[in-house]
Parts: structure tokens; sequence; C-alpha cells
């Protein structure tokens, strides 16, 4: 009896590892096809190639080249003879540039967050550039990654960095920042009206155990805002990206960068940012207007670009974007 109670633990003990690597193959393949897919859409590609005014032979920086996706069009256009610079914080999703993009001359594939992309053209030898382009935010990879942190769809550790090497966390946030510091960020980050609600439960979980996965997280924000105060986007939204920004200090590394690209753009080189986020916008827009009110830059879009209807229903994350364009005087 205990050999057949012991044959059957083990046929079960079989059939849950098999489905469990079942279920890991699908789960990579799935990831490999959202890759795949992603790659090749990147948003205002066509209006991003035609503003740079792309040539055979040029050096362009692309300061968040993630998975390749306008990289891909931009060494097409600037071949033979050209250089691209392509720079992300996210060492992984530079290796699936690198694959997707290939072994292709003239590519520089740099882990770097793009507030130094000036020490990354200098360490490379790079006086100037003639072009530049920055997608600012969050990837699809990066949202679609579950145990990146990034969203409330998975439950996964609560992480959010952008660079795995950085040595701050949404969780050492979420669990150490004091209550207005958490309003703060939720305010100014994230422009949640419930923010001091959200931060008071915050502290309150957090006494009784640390805040540890997406999940829990999200629960405490929902459980936070009363329902009559819930919209179309779910109620953790803007806590998550809020998190998010601050973790990554994506508005600091934006204010910093655009003076330093600028100084290597050639005079009638162009810079084109790509934002996601009306506090991203702001900053190009405001830094844009300052230099040309100083006569370094000159407008090239007076009005930020969008998305048209038909590319926003083949790809819906589009819908927020907006293409900011300027060229050194």
């Amino acid at each position: 009896m205990r050999e057949e109670a012991q044959g059957t633990r083990d046929e079960g003990r079989e059939t849950r590892d098999h489905k469990r690597d079942t279920k890991s193959s699908i789960i990579l393949a799935k990831r490999s096809s959202f890759v795949h897919r992603k790659i090749h859409e990147p948003v205002l590609l066509q209006e991003v190639v035609e503003f740079l005014q792309l040539r055979p032979g040029m050096r362009v920086l692309d300061g968040t080249v993630g998975a390749g996706g306008h990289a891909k069009e931009i060494l097409h256009k600037i071949g033979p003879g050209g250089v691209l610079i392509g720079v992300d914080q996210d060492p992984n999703i530079l290796e699936i540039a690198r694959t997707h993009l290939g072994e292709t001359s003239g590519l520089h594939l740099v882990h770097e967050n793009f507030r130094h992309a000036d020490r990354v053209l200098q360490q490379l030898g790079i006086g100037a550039v003639d072009a530049c382009l920055l997608d600012l935010g969050v990837s699809s990879y990066q949202l679609e990654t579950a145990e990146r942190g990034f969203s409330f769809q998975y439950d996964a550790p609560l992480d959010m960095r952008m660079d795995p090497t950085a040595t701050v966390s949404a969780f050492d946030l979420v669990n150490h920042l004091s209550e207005w510091e958490i309003v703060s960020i939720l305010q100014r980050l994230g422009q949640e009206r419930y923010a001091k609600r959200i931060a008071d439960s915050l502290m309150q979980s957090r006494q009784k155990e640390p805040i540890r996965t997406t999940q829990q997280l999200a629960s405490i924000v929902e459980r936070a805002i009363p329902y009559h105060g819930w919209s179309r986007i779910h109620p953790a939204t803007r806590t998550f990206q809020a998190f998010r920004m601050a973790v990554n200090r994506e508005l600091e590394s934006l204010e910093e960068a655009l003076p330093r690209i600028v100084k290597f753009l050639k005079p009638g080189g162009r810079i084109c940012v790509l934002s996601f986020h009306s506090l991203e916008d702001r900053v190009v827009k405001l830094f844009f207007r300052r230099l040309a009110a100083e006569q370094q830059l000159r407008l090239v879009t007076k009005k930020p670009l969008a998305p048209s209807p038909v590319e926003i229903h083949q790809n819906p994350r589009s819908r927020s974007a907006k293409l900011r364009v300027a060229e050194k005087c």
C-alpha cells in the first residue's frame, strides 16, 4: 500500500511539474510574441523620421532606444556610413534591441540613463550629433513583464526600477517614506486628489506588515478611494504612475538630459521628444520655449503633434503621445 501511495504521489508531483513547466513555456512564448509584436509598433514613426530629416552618413542619438522600434528605421535612413548611438537604462530591453537590430555597422548600444548621454558621447569620441530622439516613459515590454512590478494587473514584487541595478525600488518608497513625503509624490507626480487618504491607508497597512507586492498596493489604494471617486481608469493607476516616476526620477532625468543633449547637437540639428504624460510634456515645452527665447533653438512644432485616429486604433498605447520638435540655431 505504501508503495502504491508513493507511486500515486510521484505521479501527482510529475503532473504538477509538467503543468508548471507547460505554464512557464506558455508565458515565455507569450512574452516572446508580445516583444516581437510591440517592437514593430513605434509611436509616430513616420513623423519622427520626417522631422529628424535623416540622411545617409548622419550621427543620431536615440537616448531611449528601448527595443529598437524607432532605431530600426533610423538605421535604414542613415546608412550607409551613418552612426546610431542607442542608450537605455534597462539592460534587459537593450538585449532585445541588440537581437532586433542585429550586427549593424555604426550601431552603438549603451547601458546608461539618458541624463548621462553627454558622457556616453564623450566616451565614444563623438563630439556632436546631427539629430536626437527621446521616447519617454515606461515601455510596453516593461509593463507586460510581471516580475518588474510596474503593473497592478499582475501580482509581483513591488519594484518599478527601469534599471534593475538601481538601489531604490518602489518597495523602499512605499514602506519607508513618511506620510507627507508620500502625499507629495502622489500629488505632484500622480495628480491624485485622494493622496492624503491613500497615504494614511498605506501608513496603517505597513504598521501591520510590509507592503511587498503590486496587488497589496493596488488593494490598499482601492479601499482608500471612495467608490464615487473611481473614474474610467483603475483607481490605482495614478498611484502606480507616481511611485514609478519617483523611483526612476523621471522628471529630474529629463530636466538634466535636455540641456546636455542640446550642447551636443550640431547647428541645424533637430531634437524630437515623445512624451506620454502632461508633466513630461510641460518640462519639454518650457525648455524649448526658454532656449527659443534665447535664440539657441527654433521651434519646429509650435504645438505638440498627436497620433492620428488610425494609429490610436492600431496602437492604443499611442493615444496619450505628444511629439515636440526643435532645431538648434
